[in-house]
């Protein structure tokens, strides 16, 4: 599936922008409350992917509420927020045409579908929260709710953290080593909102109470939650499951607030069984990707000369350079590997030049590295990994590359044909576990590997010159 086209309706003079992906039987909006911006959340794959399993069941159908994202700022008289969202969702229903829906709804989002749900019942088929709420503050007859003391430290650290990667692991922890959807996250939270108007509406969110209208909700209701998820405790979670007539609780292992990068199979799996009636389970997702494996040249003789103290601090070292490094050049890592690493790039000439820049850095600890490479469609598993032949490739030409060097395999080569980068051919081999044989290339310049030749052809030449 491509990426929606971003579309617009109206409300009053307003325009309201949505997407519409898939064309499953049933219509299912998403909506994490008041605040999204639908073209950046397709930038993170693991928002991408959840979005797209949705839509490989359903009809789904996305917008963002005035006042946030790409659509236009909420009324000057401001006015109630579940008013003005209720009157956006009703306003892009009558633009796709549906009749009626299934919402899936996280965080605040969770309120404002228990509202829409119990005012427009005929237009509800069921309902699918995600760590939500009916209230957040605790009252005598609620003590699940937060204590004024919390309420004041959440809104005071999001007031200074809003917008940064402080805020983004303090609300899902799980990104904590993920130094790219870190930053894309903060970067969603800076396009969404400003720190004042996300502390203004978690304000407003205080004195929300959706309790008086759980009992009449009538669409089937499945409520999900993780056990130890900071931002919507389950105990507040598990009071709307309680007191929604006949609704299904099910509670999740992890600590994140939002359902895209925590057991998201599961996750869709749940919703999917409960929207359908069926649980099907997506194929497994995979991506072009470019893997890059590192591995310590010689690391047990020089754990044994230098010390386990010694030793650690410079495996620390490395790993922040690591880190840095990929990081840098817009890679995700994936995961330690013994002494080594594995990353994956978008691009084989990024993951080329992050190779490189680790080899110089490196050299500076005494480090040398061997380093290899390969392109090829790869799963994205749900834990975050990878998997597939492929990784097994790259792992396999590292395993044979010499320290100082960059060991592609021959795809990497012919992608990059005609580029900026030299190739020299080190041979046919067997990989291990793979397959057939296989012909690898260590990385040059180009002018390294055929500015020094002296009988380079003619033509050669000429073309050099030219260049």
């Amino acid at each position: 599936m491509t990426t929606p086209e971003t579309r617009y309706t109206t409300v009053g003079d307003d325009r309201v922008a949505y997407q519409v992906l898939g064309d499953g039987p049933i219509d299912l909006v998403t909506t994490p409350g008041q605040w999204g911006h639908l073209d950046l959340e397709w930038e993170d794959p693991s928002v991408a992917r959840f979005l797209r399993r949705l839509a490989s069941f359903s009809r789904l159908i996305r917008f963002d509420a005035r006042g946030s994202g790409l659509s236009d700022a909420r009324p000057n008289g401001g006015g109630d927020v579940a008013r003005n969202w209720t009157e956006d969702l009703l306003a892009v229903m009558t633009a796709v045409g549906s009749k009626s829906v299934a919402i899936l709804a996280w965080i605040d989002g969770g309120q404002l579908a228990l509202q829409f749900a119990a005012a427009h019942a005929d237009r509800v088929r069921a309902l699918a929260l995600f760590s939500t709420t009916a209230r957040l503050t605790v009252a005598l007859d609620y003590p699940q709710g937060n204590s004024p003391e919390t309420t004041a430290k959440y809104l005071g650290f999001t007031r200074k953290y809003w917008g940064t990667e402080k805020w983004v692991v303090a609300n899902s922890p799980s990104l904590a080593h993920d130094e790219r959807a870190r930053r894309w996250f903060a970067k969603l939270c800076r396009a969404v909102a400003s720190p004042k108007a996300v502390v203004e509406s978690h304000a407003h969110q205080q004195k929300l109470d959706a309790r008086p209208i759980l009992s009449s909700i009538r669409a089937p209701t499945l409520v999900m939650a993780r056990s130890n998820c900071r931002g919507y405790p389950l105990a507040q979670t598990r009071y709307v499951a309680e007191h929604v007539s006949g609704a299904r609780f099910v509670e999740l292992a992890g600590t994140d607030i939002m359902p895209f990068w925590e057991t998201p199979d599961l996750i869709l799996d749940h919703i999917e069984e409960f929207v359908t009636g069926q649980r099907h389970g997506g194929e497994a997702e995979r991506a072009l990707l470019t893997v890059l494996f590192t591995d310590i040249v010689d690391s047990t003789a020089l754990a044994a000369k230098m010390g386990d103290a010694q030793w650690h601090a410079l495996l620390n070292r490395h790993d922040e350079i690591t880190r840095e490094q990929i990081a840098r050049f817009g890679g995700r890592l994936i995961e330690r590997t013994g002494d080594g690493t594995l990353a994956t790039f978008d691009r084989p000439g990024r993951a080329i030049d992050c190779a490189r820049a680790l080899h110089e850095a490196m050299a500076t600890l005494n480090i040398k590295l061997r380093v290899g490479l390969h392109t090829a469609e790869v799963e994205l598993r749900e834990d975050g990994r990878v998997g597939g032949i492929s990784v097994h490739v790259g792992a396999r030409v590292m395993a044979i590359a010499k320290a100082g060097s960059v060991l592609v395999s021959r795809t990497v080569r012919d992608i990059l044909l005609g580029s900026r980068f030299g190739f020299d051919e080190q041979g046919t081999h067997e990989l291990k576990g793979v397959p057939g044989q296989w012909t690898v290339y260590a990385v040059t310049d180009q002018e390294e590997l055929h500015g020094t030749q002296p009988d380079a052809p003619a033509d050669i030449l000429a073309s050099r010159e030219r260049r």
